[in-house]
């Protein structure tokens, strides 16, 4: 059984509220889980104590039993100091597509065209 430590939502439409949870992989995200483990309240202020709970000794023991934490949860638990930091690079996502290529090479033409005439005018 593939084990996941992640968030469950709940709250209510526009109202996020989440449950940290071990669940089977293949349970829905909001389904069936196997134990609760902590809560995450994405409303409050950042530096609030209160945004992000965990049960750290239940979050240890699923982690030594195999559960793979997912992206957000890793993240979590980085910034709790329970496990190190890992780099993250993903240059591709920055990149520009195809057709804001386009447009900034069309800007830069429009830009030379009207620089030339007025290099010309100023000699």
């Amino acid at each position: 059984m593939a084990m996941k430590i992640r968030l469950a939502r709940g709250g209510s439409k526009k109202r996020p509220f989440y449950r940290i949870v071990a669940a089977d992989s293949r349970m829905p995200r909001d389904g069936r889980f196997i134990e609760k483990l902590g809560i995450y309240n994405p409303l409050l202020p950042k530096d609030s104590e209160d945004r992000v709970k965990m049960d750290m000794e239940r979050v240890q023991y699923w982690l030594s039993q195999g559960a793979q934490p997912t992206d957000r949860i890793a993240r979590m638990l980085e910034a709790a100091g329970v496990r190190e930091k890992t780099e993250r690079n993903n240059p591709q996502k920055g990149t520009p597509g195809e057709k804001a290529k386009a447009r900034a090479e069309e800007k830069a033409e429009k830009a030379a065209a009207a620089a030339a005439p007025a290099e010309e005018t100023a000699e």
